[in-house]
């Protein structure tokens, strides 16, 4: 293994290089950070992004190339003359064990450098503020790991996406898990068990990165991601960058108020929106007429046990037609669709991306959606607004943590060279 690939995985020092190889070693790791983030490249691009020369760019790709680090992707397209050679990483380079927590399960997979999901489980379970999370993540990743044989030098990091107050910054989860934090924050917990660099991160803004990276977001400005699961979650992306306010709290919006002396919500207050427009209320509000006697195939599906009953069973139901399930996710949909009329009246975004379970049930929730949102936005923001489904799936948060732990990795690891140049 090469000096560099030694330096990436395990953050060696640079005590003992020259400052001309330090220099080196930095160009190294502005190139491979702008291939992971940004794919597959050319080199005049990458002399244009970093004003490197020419020689010198070419020089560094075949050392990168040497070192088993970058590949030729054979070519990009020709502005007139010769087609350039397009450069990109080696697909299994280096791995992150990405992992996103739901109120009822745990989903984590291991993913390489080209974003691929190599290996992937579920872990049934039900949080709280008092759930002992670290010994159930390192348990189950640990599990996860050992099936899959991964070499486990090239695992560069954990990123954790949470539900919750999560401050990134601090490491902490303010919501949940709060035993588990001690003196200590979430992410030092959780790095002294996994020995890797952990990123902790709130599951919308995981969803919102992700879909700027690779989805529906990616080259635009100004748009807001919604995560509709079990709560709701809002990503703000504002002038081209994720948004996430003073203390990393920004989209609380499952928890604004709506509904004057409405029902208790989960956080303390009454009135949340989430009480009228998330998997809970539909999951409250079809228990509901179950009991008192609507007819629907709901009952059917979950033989009887409305403890199973699920956001996803009730979507079936409305697939298969059922008029039960089909106005009760036009309900949730209309409640929806006001909030986001209050939003496309702060932000004045011009996307509006859904994502998330419920957003699995398309036009059962896009159609009421947009029908509130006529009824309560104003006509020139509204109509300069588009409101779409994600294409990214239930992918999102797994993906979008994962480019939140390498952006730190990147981060440290070109801090920590730049520290020593003279």
């Amino acid at each position: 293994m090469t000096y560099l690939k030694d330096f990436i995985f395990k953050n060696h020092s640079e005590s003992a290089l020259s400052n001309i190889e330090r220099k080196k070693n930095l160009q190294k790791l502005k190139i491979i950070k702008h291939l992971y983030f940004e794919g597959d490249t050319t080199n005049g691009k990458i002399c244009n992004t970093f004003k490197f020369s020419l020689p010198t760019s070419m020089l560094l790709l075949k050392q990168l190339i040497k070192e088993g680090i970058v590949e030729k992707r054979g070519q990009g397209d020709s502005v007139g003359g010769r087609k350039p050679d397009l450069f990109g990483l080696n697909e299994n380079t280096f791995l992150v064990l990405s992992i996103h927590i739901e109120r009822f399960k745990i989903r984590m997979a291991i993913l390489n450098n080209a974003h691929n999901i190599l290996f992937e489980q579920t872990v049934p379970i039900i949080i709280s503020a008092n759930t002992k999370i670290v010994d159930i993540l390192f348990e189950s990743a640990k599990n996860l790991i050992s099936k899959s044989k991964i070499n486990t030098e090239i695992l560069m990091g954990v990123g954790v996406s949470m539900p919750g107050l999560v401050s990134t910054e601090e490491g902490k989860n303010l919501t949940y898990f709060l035993e588990d934090q001690g003196e200590n924050s979430l992410k030092e917990a959780l790095e002294k068990r996994f020995l890797k660099p952990v990123v902790i991160f709130n599951d919308a803004n995981s969803a919102c990165l992700a879909e700027f990276r690779f989805g529906l977001a990616k080259n635009k400005k100004n748009v807001l991601v919604i995560s509709m699961d079990w709560g709701i979650g809002l990503g703000i992306i504002m002038g081209g960058r994720l948004q996430t306010g003073t203390s990393g709290f920004a989209g609380e919006f499952g928890h604004i108020p709506i509904v004057e002396n409405g029902t208790l919500c989960y956080c303390g207050k009454a009135g949340c929106l989430e009480t009228i427009a998330s998997g809970i209320a539909l999951v409250n509000r079809a228990k509901e007429g179950i009991n008192d006697g609507q007819p629907t195939i709901l009952s059917s599906l979950v033989n009887e046990d409305l403890k199973i009953l699920e956001p996803d069973l009730i979507i079936e139901a409305a697939n298969q037609g059922d008029q039960f399930s089909i106005n009760l996710l036009s309900e949730i949909g209309s409640n929806l669709g006001k909030g986001l009329a209050i939003l496309i009246q702060i932000f004045n975004p011009e996307l509006i991306i859904l994502g998330g379970q419920i957003a699995e049930a398309a036009q059962f929730i896009t159609t009421p959606v947009q029908q509130s949102i006529n009824t309560y936005a104003k006509i020139q923001l509204k109509d300069r607004t588009e409101v779409i489904l994600s294409e990214l799936g239930k992918k999102s948060s797994l993906l979008g943590v994962s480019q939140a732990v390498m952006d730190q990795i990147f981060t440290d690891r070109i801090s920590a060279v730049k520290s020593y140049l003279s």
